[in-house]
């Protein structure tokens, strides 16, 4: 099942729905436990769409494909444990929204992700458990400014600038997250593709891992981390992330305003 989030008629309201082929149904029941199909709203041409879910932490991993490890600093080493930081929220946008680069004299990377969306609360969960705690998927960008990045030794800043999290386009429940195409491409050209076989800490291990860390909530997300291919954008790009079995997010790029 598709859930999206979505705005009619110019207005920024946002409501939940099932996406079913190119229609757009509204969506009854509780968000993240049990939804049904309802009145059906139009056509998906015809509605906005915005970020599929409105997390409460925004919990990351870094280095989590080991070709990615080195490609920009060879010194690093594979970690023998998940690296993990955060974003705030106010770094998330939806599909077509622009990617507003904050310094555009510093390299600012796309980064193409897998997405997890948490369903239910989880604290401490086994990994044999974990992927019951998962409501669903998504396809998520974690825009990076490499200068800063280096500069300050850790990764919020560079990280967690307004628009540097675009997710969508929506939201895939029936989905195993094991061999998952993650592909990124930029005005068109491939430069991403990779597969999550590839992932050095798989989806369940990092739910174990980080629900040993901190409470997980219903709405979090767990961004897995992206394989090697990351590069620069600049104003007038559009960067595309495509992951198998959900779909493509879009975004134009565009330097931030003064």
């Amino acid at each position: 099942m598709k859930i999206v989030r979505f705005a009619k008629d110019d207005g920024m309201q946002a409501h939940v729905g099932i996406l079913d082929g190119e229609t757009v149904f509204v969506a009854e029941g509780e968000e993240f436990v049990d939804l049904r199909k309802g009145a059906e709203v139009g056509a998906l041409a015809d509605v906005k769409l915005l970020p599929p879910v409105e997390p409460g932490k925004i919990v990351c991993v870094g280095l989590n494909y080991a070709a990615h490890v080195t490609e920009n600093d060879a010194s690093r080493q594979v970690p023998d444990e998940p690296v993990l930081f955060m974003k705030p929220n106010s770094t998330i946008i939806g599909p077509n929204e622009p990617i507003a680069i904050a310094n555009p004299e510093h390299r600012t990377d796309f980064e193409a992700e897998l997405v997890v969306v948490i369903g239910r609360q989880a604290r401490d969960v086994m990994e044999s458990q974990a992927l019951d705690y998962v409501r669903g998927y998504t396809a998520g960008n974690d825009v990076s400014d490499r200068v800063l990045q280096r500069k300050d030794g850790q990764w919020v800043r560079a990280k967690g600038f307004d628009t540097y999290c675009p997710l969508g386009p929506w939201m895939e429940t029936d989905l195993d997250p094991s061999d998952v195409k993650v592909l990124s491409r930029l005005n068109g050209e491939a430069r991403q593709s990779q597969t999550t076989k590839s992932l050095l800490f798989s989806v369940p291990f990092l739910i174990s891992y980080i629900s040993g860390v901190m409470t997980l909530d219903p709405g979090d997300i767990i961004m897995t981390g992206t394989p090697e291919g990351v590069g620069p954008l600049t104003a007038g790009d559009t960067i595309e992330v495509e992951i198998g079995g959900i779909g493509v997010l879009s975004n134009p790029v565009v330097n931030r305003a003064r």
